[in-house]
């Protein structure tokens, strides 16, 4: 599969890598052309078959037909309203965002409400959103595991055929997917994950910690 990834930061670093490791092409779109060849370079060097990363200015025109917002909540906005546009129209967006005051340690959201819900209004066109590896910290997402233990990846959307092609995405990066509703349960998910960033200094685990469901 061919997979856009907005962003050449630490979440960009992560999917891709379990990306890579499902032997997925892989698409940079970033504004620091230099940062995203460094990333592109190492995202090839794990690649199965030595893939090529292609770099592109954020931006450019998308081919793929599935794209990754691994860029900042506080971000998203200037990216969809001013960067691309109906450039995404039709695509499968998959938001791994969480929208934290990393001040306050809150959820920016209103009760009840998902980050995620709010950027399907700031689309201006039709457009799959699917809630995904928000609860997954970069670090983990590198590694593949934590504890020897596949990651569990947490997926909601509202487009079923959406959901399994995320799905298939993060079972090809030996990672572990839960199918848990639609989107508007990505409110619980962001909800999820803002207690799991806050217990980082309790676990003492350097931010390689997971959400994991056992039996």
């Amino acid at each position: 599969m061919k997979v856009t990834i907005i962003g050449a930061g630490a979440m960009a670093r992560g999917i891709g890598s379990r990306l890579i490791a499902g032997d997925h092409k892989v698409t940079l779109h970033a504004r620091n052309i230099e940062k995203a060849g460094l990333l592109a370079a190492e995202l090839q060097e794990r690649s199965v078959h030595n893939r090529a990363i292609e770099v592109r200015l954020v931006g450019a025109p998308v081919e793929d037909s599935v794209v990754v917002l691994a860029v900042p909540y506080d971000a998203v906005r200037e990216v969809i309203e001013d960067e691309y546009g109906d450039k995404l129209a039709g695509k499968i967006l998959i938001d791994p965002t969480n929208p934290i005051d990393f001040e306050m340690m809150e959820l920016v959201t209103p009760p009840g409400r998902s980050g995620a819900e709010e950027i399907v209004e700031l689309l201006p066109f039709e457009a799959s959103v699917v809630k995904a590896f928000n609860t997954t910290l970069a670090g983990t997402l590198i590694e593949g595991k934590v504890d020897g233990k596949p990651l569990d990846v947490f997926i909601a959307g509202n487009d079923a055929r959406a959901k399994v092609v995320v799905t298939e995405l993060v079972t090809d990066g030996d990672m572990r997917p839960f199918d848990v509703g639609p989107l508007s349960r990505a409110h619980a998910l962001e909800a999820f994950q803002l207690v799991h960033i806050k217990l980082q200094d309790q676990l003492k685990a350097t931010w390689m910690s997971a959400i994991k469901i056992l039996p």
